[in-house]
């Protein structure tokens, strides 16, 4: 009688390896996908931040040698009146465009919120100043606010209001004030596209069992609306606040911070340090400590946003 040799029985197909690691997804194929964009975060994020922090403890100027100081930049950053003049004008500056902001985007998302005809046409006049940018309207406003032959001065005259030769960028507050008008008109676009996507995406059979109980409108926006875009609302609120305190666009177009120191930013000021008084040190120092400035008002701004959640 012949044996018969035994066949070994098929082993069942593997998921993982004995590693525990998968093997239809490997953790190399994964490492290789994000590796792109963990280099680009390396390379033009870390890296730069890393080598200003450098800078800051130096006396590195635009040309020529440098040496280790320490603090010394920080110590005189906070010794400098010139820089406290600026923080409180870009402070002051950041809590009156704000709200007009918010409330101006939140006015003409309700308007055109809705499907009805021409709504596309207003969303895109709305938008439209913050496509077109803040440099290419600083610009313009350099024209238009030209005593005797700008389009300001000629309807404030013709309104009897002034005279026709205000020179409105020769004076601080009146610059301020020009610049904060320009401000609220080209950014409350982007921020009535941000709510008026929230708003689309509240269902209407809300709105709907509230017109049935009898709500009326401000009583819908009041109760429904506005609470349900508090996230919306915070993240507009969020931009507006980092993007005025990193404020230096219109103000170096318009005014270059004059007359005298009278609107210059903190972000102004770091570019005198830095390109005009050749101290890259002392810019980079305070290029440190306005990014933790914004990173802790914006945590304090989620934090705040949280709670009330």
């Amino acid at each position: 009688m012949s044996a018969v040799a035994e066949r070994p029985a098929a082993a069942a197909p593997r998921t993982t390896s004995s590693s525990g690691h998968s093997l239809t997804h490997p953790p190399r194929q994964g490492l290789l996908l994000v590796l792109p964009a963990l280099a680009f975060v390396v390379v033009f994020v870390l890296v730069p931040l890393v080598f200003a922090v450098y800078m800051s403890l130096t006396n590195w100027p635009l040309i020529g040698s440098y040496r280790f100081i320490g603090f010394n930049n920080y110590v005189s950053v906070a010794q400098d009146p010139v820089f406290w003049k600026s923080v409180g004008y870009t402070v002051l500056y950041t809590a009156i465009v704000t709200l007009p902001i918010l409330v101006l985007g939140y006015v003409l998302a309700v308007l055109v919120r809705s499907n009805r005809r021409g709504s596309t046409f207003f969303r895109t006049v709305f938008f439209l100043p913050y496509v077109i940018g803040l440099t290419t309207l600083s610009f313009l406003l350099v024209l238009e606010a030209q005593p005797g032959s700008g389009a300001v001065n000629i309807v404030l005259e013709a309104l009897g209001i002034t005279d026709g030769s205000t020179a409105w960028l020769a004076d601080g507050p009146l610059a301020t004030g020009l610049i904060i008008v320009m401000i609220i008109w080209a950014v409350s676009g982007l921020t009535m596209v941000l709510l008026m996507g929230g708003m689309q995406g509240i269902s209407r059979d809300v709105y709907e069992s509230a017109e049935i109980d009898g709500a009326s409108w401000w009583q819908r926006e009041r109760r429904i609306t506005i609470p349900l875009l508090r996230p919306t609302i915070g993240i507009s609120l969020v931009i507006s606040v980092i993007g005025s305190l990193l404020a230096f666009t219109q103000f170096y177009v318009l005014t270059r911070g004059g007359p005298g120191t009278d609107t210059q930013t903190v972000v102004l000021y770091i570019y005198q340090r830095g390109f005009v008084q050749l101290q890259l040190g002392a810019a980079s120092a305070l290029s440190i400590v306005l990014v933790v400035v914004i990173g802790l008002v914006t945590a304090v701004q989620f934090r705040l946003l949280r709670e009330k959640d």
